[in-house]
């Protein structure tokens, strides 16, 4: 497929302009040098290796993921340092960290102590030292810890029983889509003012902290440059997508959907050969890219109606257009291979970890 026109590839597929998502990580990638933070990018929103390989080319510390299996393909492809921010729970997944371990640098995130009790006697049984950061909620209300002493008490207990504790987490994910500007600055420093109190709570109490890591794309400018951090998440920003971009205006969205019209029965629709089987409406229909006229009307299992808003839009049966995608983490996850493109050839055939 390397080295042919993008139009000529089976639809419906998925594909990436490599220039913006080149540009994006080189934007990234210049933000965080010469600073104290840097940047670990998730792994989670394009799930490639070669991209993540890419990023840590560029710069990036080390790689987040959120799932045990991530770890597994990350350490394989030779990526050292993986920062889990999903917690893991039970005796097989912990038993299965402990052997990652071996391979890796894995920093486990931690929000209970029964678990904290388990991975340490797991630990010890396999003769391997677990990493641990303390997972903080700061304010989305999922998993962690609250701030301050129940954080440091956390922290407390991991040293005590024997895991290397290495910091702190926390995601303020609530505000990443804020609208730019000062309400948003005031909320995210306010949320990593808990983030990096928590950690002066747990030097007071003698205990080194190496790690605070946090942040998004939609707040990386902030986040990255508060005093205290040292280390940033951001990972939408690489592939970006039409639902994230306002919020990020620094990253362009790079992703699409090819899709074929198989159907033009009326003058009010066309219908093209990708519905939710291929591309995600979860947070926003996708738009048409790059032919004025067209609305997309719904996504059905494989199909999608399009209105002829221009009863005169230049699309006819059988041509190829595309659809920007307006969720990647809900698209990306539909495929198994993404087709990097420059200047409409294919350029690179990108696998999808599963």
């Amino acid at each position: 497929m390397v080295g042919i026109p993008v139009g000529r590839l089976d639809t419906p597929v998925l594909v990436a302009d490599l220039d913006l998502v080149e540009a994006n990580l080189a934007r990234m990638a210049a933000f965080f040098t010469g600073k104290p933070a840097k940047f670990r990018p998730h792994f989670k929103n394009h799930r490639v290796l070669a991209l993540a390989l890419r990023q840590i080319q560029a710069g990036a510390i080390g790689i987040a993921c959120s799932r045990l299996w991530q770890v597994e393909r990350l350490a394989r492809a030779g990526i050292r340092s993986i920062l889990l921010t999903n917690e893991i729970v039970g005796e097989n997944p912990l038993r299965r960290l402990a052997e990652l371990s071996r391979e890796a640098t894995v920093l486990a995130a931690v929000d209970n102590a029964k678990v904290v009790d388990d991975m340490a006697r797991i630990a010890r049984d396999a003769r391997t030292p677990l990493n641990v950061v303390v997972d903080i909620d700061l304010g989305l209300k999922r998993c962690g810890v609250l701030p301050g002493e129940a954080a440091s008490a956390l922290a407390l207990r991991a040293v005590a029983d024997g895991l290397r504790f290495r910091g702190i987490m926390g995601y303020e994910g609530h505000l990443q889509l804020l609208p730019p500007g000062a309400e948003k600055a005031r909320a995210v420093k306010q949320a990593l003012e808990a983030l990096v109190g928590s950690k002066n709570l747990i030097e007071h109490l003698g205990i080194p902290v190496e790690i605070v890591s946090c942040g998004g794309t939609g707040d990386y400018a902030i986040s990255g440059t508060y005093p205290g951090v040292t280390e940033n998440q951001a990972g939408s920003f690489l592939l970006m997508d039409t639902g994230y971009a306002p919020f990020a205006p620094d990253f362009q969205p790079t992703l699409s959907v090819l899709a074929t019209v198989v159907s033009k029965t009326e003058r009010e629709r066309i219908v093209v050969d990708a519905g939710v089987k291929a591309i995600s409406g979860e947070r926003g229909l996708p738009s048409v890219k790059g032919i004025g006229g067209l609305r997309l009307r719904a996504l059905h299992a494989e199909h999608a109606p399009i209105d002829l808003i221009d009863p005169c839009a230049p699309v006819e049966v059988g041509d190829k257009i595309e659809l920007a995608v307006s969720y990647h983490d809900g698209t990306v996850h539909l495929h198994q291979q993404m087709y990097g493109v420059r200047k409409g050839i294919v350029e690179q055939v990108f696998t999808i970890e599963h």
